[in-house]
């Protein structure tokens, strides 16, 4: 038998406390799983389907692992050695809005006793401070995973905790996911996903109701597609309706944005004649050529763009063209 001497006991030691710490927090598992997730964001973009998507799992020592059990909230994986949750999921029914405060995103408990299997997960996730993942569900089938986060807080009292986005820092093959310390980066963190959460389930609102097609081009590459607002969010009468909305590729997006296309309240495109005027090659040729053609509308009627709000918009593109 072999003894070690007092320098490599204390170095074995503290070796093993290290590989103990590394269980516990089962990092290897939470790499793999967010590094298979940017690819996922780069195949499909920020909104993922899970049929076809989330479905495959992440590999991880030669089997694949569930990103998430869509039974339930919280999701610790079988094959984690530690105790704390590996992601955690909010369904598209569920109004995260009223659950957005200053610092982060509010997450309850599971409903029943406060020391269940899921709920203990959620609270080691805050106990050892270890990057999880939030998938929030934009529409039915379609989530859109926010990584890392950690949870920063735990009111046992209020059966809740606090959600904080965090950032993944470091050399691109190998990414570290860190929390944000600031309190300043962190708010700004929170707005910023904030905003992306809302277009992206007016996205899943809108874009379907459109059959998955550009409303100008019928162009049906769903990466390349968004929900236009007819009437800014920021005004009065801009809320995130499927009336409110317009499923236009991203280059009839841009050029509605900035009143370079419109559509009356009949329901035909324009475009303005600065660009009709123009004669600077094939693209311009292609966006000349929706020049007064019917606009491809939602097969259900109540889906339809509200008249009156196009009206409103349609009158600023004139302004514009003018």
């Amino acid at each position: 038998m072999k003894y070690c001497c007092g320098s490599r006991s204390s170095r074995c030691g503290r070796m093993r406390v290290i590989v103990e710490s590394l269980a516990l927090r089962d990092e290897d598992v939470r790499t793999a799983c967010m590094a298979h997730l940017s690819v996922l964001v780069a195949e499909f973009g920020e909104d993922i389907p899970y049929a076809g998507g989330l479905e495959r799992g992440f590999p991880f020592r030669g089997e694949r692992v569930p990103f998430l059990n869509r039974q339930k909230g919280i999701y610790r994986s079988r094959v984690q050695r530690g105790p704390a949750a590996l992601a955690i999921q909010t369904s598209a029914k569920s109004p995260y809005d009223d659950e957005v405060v200053e610092d982060g995103f509010l997450y309850a408990y599971r409903a029943g006793s406060i020391d269940q299997p899921d709920n203990r997960a959620l609270r080691a996730a805050h106990q050892l401070q270890v990057p999880l993942v939030y998938f929030i569900g934009t529409r039915p089938g379609w989530y859109k995973p926010v990584f890392p986060c950690f949870v920063r807080a735990d009111d046992p009292a209020a059966e809740m905790v606090l959600v904080t986005p965090g950032v993944l820092a470091g050399p691109m093959e190998e990414p570290e996911p860190i929390p944000l310390e600031d309190p300043i980066e962190r708010r700004y963190a929170v707005r910023e996903t904030r905003v992306r959460l809302h277009q992206a389930r007016f996205r899943g609102r809108v874009v379907p109701a459109y059959s998955d097609q550009c409303a100008i081009c019928r162009l049906k590459e769903l990466r390349l597609l968004d929900a236009a607002h007819i009437v800014s969010d920021v005004e009065v009468s801009g809320e995130p309706t499927i009336r409110n909305g317009l499923s236009l590729c991203a280059i009839h997006h841009r050029a509605f944005d900035q009143n370079l296309v419109g559509v009356s309240p009949d329901y035909t495109v324009h475009v303005s004649r600065r660009l009709l005027d123009d004669d600077d090659g094939p693209m311009l040729d292609l966006l000349k050529g929706f020049h007064e053609v019917p606009l491809q509308l939602p097969k259900r009627g109540v889906d339809k763009p509200d008249p009156d709000r196009l009206e409103a918009r349609y009158a600023r593109f004139l302004e514009c063209a003018a």
